[in-house]
């Protein structure tokens, strides 16, 4: 079993709340469920007004098809929401 996992730091500009920034994050996490079939959550910068970072995975039988898949949802948030990306990990680990 591989699973893939990708990490993305990201800013989320003309932000005013917390309101406001879990409903990009909730778009986000919800594009990648429905479009790529993964699960996606934030799992730090909770307390930032601007900064987010969200993790995602997939499993699968293959290192390739799994990382695939992460990049090309992380091309679809580089290129469909309204986010400016700091950093980006995307790895698989067999278990």
């Amino acid at each position: 079993m591989i699973v893939s996992m990708i990490k993305i730091i990201f800013e989320i500009p003309d932000v005013s709340s917390i309101k406001e920034k879990r409903n990009v994050i909730k778009s986000i996490t919800d594009k990648l469920y429905r479009n790529y079939h993964m699960s996606a959550a934030e799992v730090d910068l909770q307390d930032s007004l601007s900064f987010a970072q969200i993790g995602g995975a997939v499993v699968s039988n293959s290192k390739v098809f799994g990382e695939k898949k992460l990049q090309k949802a992380f091309n679809m948030i580089e290129k469909e929401t309204p986010v400016r990306i700091q950093d980006v990990c995307i790895h698989s680990e067999e278990f």
